[in-house]
């Protein structure tokens, strides 16, 4: 539908510039052909005087707005007639295709006057019952030009409305679409407040059994009263930590911190993620490697800040079984606050990197699949941007932007 309306807007536009174009452009031949008529209706209106009066005496009565002067010259090249008395029986000044004319010839021009002003020449014989002279009528273009001068207005004009319907329709689509995405954007996050109360919920029904189940089963594997229950009781608190870390991140995911932002020191925080993981990451054979800009401050949450680079460093020392590297960096650009988590871990396929953010989604057997929509969630509590790029069996890249305090 939008393609249609796109594509009928383009072709309606062209039309009506193609008019308005082709409007200004017949405007002139249609104003040269008036001057031609007028032209040649006041030469046969002289044409008539001069027979009824051969002295042309006559002429001097004859007056219209649109004559700048005339002129009646003979075979000789004297003015017989000039609007201007004090021409009258001299010589032709400038040059003047008198022959041609008087052999039956007409020509037209456009001349510019001594005075600057642009005006139509046109010369053509004139009849007599004696002789035959050639007249040089020098006609005014105002109401030739009008024309000329309406069809430029009107073609600038219409350009002008094309161009303001277009912007006009240009800020009608981008706000079209920004509510669009506003109300996706609600929705979501309605559905994201649901699914935090239903995480809330969950995690209050289950968070006191766990510690009791916990707590006995560390009694019975520190006091076995058959071999084989030690074995149990570290399996039960093997699924019991597991059922606590995702209560754990089932909290952490329904609850926000948004109005607990405090001034912070973005550099300090990545040292700090980094430090916390290094040495696990020393066992798994991994190096952690830190590039940072000093002093990167930013408004957020601490606690909230290293939670989410605690989650995407994890990842990535999970995604290298047989060792690797993680490279850090931080830095401002464009007024960002930019931190990238680099590993040479197995990466991400196509297919599963469109769904890393969807809750409960996980690609590992005892993956919670909240890690990842969480760490989106912290840094959209701190009006920022995360983006995951991955090629298979090259590595993955994680991107995060945050607004730099002002």
């Amino acid at each position: 539908m939008k393609k249609t309306v796109l594509l009928g807007g383009i072709l309606l536009s062209a039309a009506l510039a193609w008019f308005a174009v082709g409007n200004y452009l017949s405007a002139r031949p249609i104003a040269e052909e008036n001057l031609r008529g007028l032209a040649l209706s006041l030469a046969s209106a002289i044409e008539n005087i001069a027979l009824h009066d051969p002295s042309l005496q006559s002429l001097d009565t004859f007056q219209s707005h649109d004559i700048a002067f005339f002129a009646l010259v003979d075979r000789k090249g004297v003015y017989r007639f000039h609007t201007n008395p004090d021409l009258t029986g001299k010589p032709v000044q400038g040059a003047m295709p008198l022959s041609a004319i008087l052999d039956g010839a007409t020509s037209d021009a456009r001349i510019t006057l001594r005075t600057g002003e642009s005006a139509f020449e046109f010369n053509t014989p004139l009849y007599l019952s004696k002789e035959t002279l050639a007249l040089r009528l020098t006609l005014h273009t105002y109401r030739a030009d009008t024309v000329i001068r309406r069809a430029r207005l009107n073609m600038m004009v219409l350009f002008a409305l094309l161009a303001t319907g277009w912007i006009l329709a240009l800020a009608l689509y981008r706000f079209t679409r920004r509510e669009e995405q506003h109300t996706l954007e609600m929705a979501r996050r309605e559905s994201l407040a649901q699914l935090g109360e239903m995480g809330a919920m969950l995690a209050h029904e289950i968070r006191n059994p766990l510690a009791g189940i916990k707590g006995y089963a560390q009694l019975i594997e520190k006091k076995p009263q058959e071999e084989r229950n030690s074995g149990f009781a570290q399996r039960i608190i093997s699924e019991t930590l597991r059922l606590e870390t995702l209560v754990n991140e089932l909290l952490s995911y329904a609850k926000s911190d948004r109005e607990s932002m405090v001034k912070l020191n973005l550099t300090e925080i990545v040292s700090h993620a980094a430090a916390l993981l290094r040495l696990e990451a020393e066992q798994a054979a991994i190096r952690i490697i830190c590039d940072c800009q000093d002093n990167i401050v930013i408004d957020g949450n601490r606690d909230r800040l290293v939670q989410l680079l605690l989650n995407v460093v994890k990842n990535s020392l999970q995604a290298m079984p047989d060792g690797g590297t993680v490279r850090i960096t931080a830095g401002i650009d464009d007024r960002q606050a930019i931190v990238k988590v680099n590993d040479s871990g197995h990466g991400i396929s196509e297919e599963e990197i469109t769904r890393i953010f969807e809750p409960f989604f996980t690609t590992r057997a005892r993956g919670t699949g909240l890690g990842l929509p969480l760490c989106r969630k912290i840094v959209e509590e701190h009006g920022g941007k995360i983006t995951v790029q991955s090629v298979v069996g090259e590595g993955t890249s994680v991107s995060i932007a945050f607004p730099i305090r002002k």
